[in-house]
């Protein structure tokens, strides 16, 4: 036997062994919550547009502009359009947190968050538009 040589253990631990003890990132439950409030309040929203589509079937070009640019009408799609890109948003940044990993995870989160907020708020502004250019125009 060799004296001069240390006797040397390998501890293999497993992932949930290394992960206890460094506490939770406290957004989880943050986020489970803010996804929930988003869908809850797509619901009513989104059935009030589905509804909205079937009355304006078949409806021309400026009876549909007409009905975009009520003030009540337009604040609804407004909502609409704005929870909606939020609500992918937050549902994209899971999978990229769940599935994207190395350096390319910041960039992708990234990527993610400017990409729905700028589609999100082209959404807006169209329907904005569509509101101040119709009150505009009939004053």
């Amino acid at each position: 036997m060799n004296a001069t040589s240390p006797t040397h253990h390998t501890v293999q631990r497993s992932q949930l062994g290394r992960a206890r003890g460094l506490g939770s990132g406290h957004s989880g439950t943050e986020h489970w919550i803010v996804e929930r409030v988003s869908a809850a309040s797509l619901l009513p929203l989104s059935g009030w547009f589905v509804i909205q589509m079937f009355r304006l079937g078949g409806a021309d070009y400026e009876k549909v502009a007409d009905w975009g640019g009520k003030p009540v009408n337009a604040a609804l799609l407004t909502a609409l359009v704005g929870t909606s890109f939020y609500h992918a948003e937050a549902g994209l940044q899971v999978i990229v947190d769940d599935y994207v990993h190395g350096k390319a995870h910041a960039p992708a989160k990234l990527l993610v968050r400017i990409g729905a907020g700028l589609l999100g708020m082209i959404g807006i502004v169209s329907v904005l538009k569509l509101a101040f250019t119709r009150s505009a125009s009939k004053g």
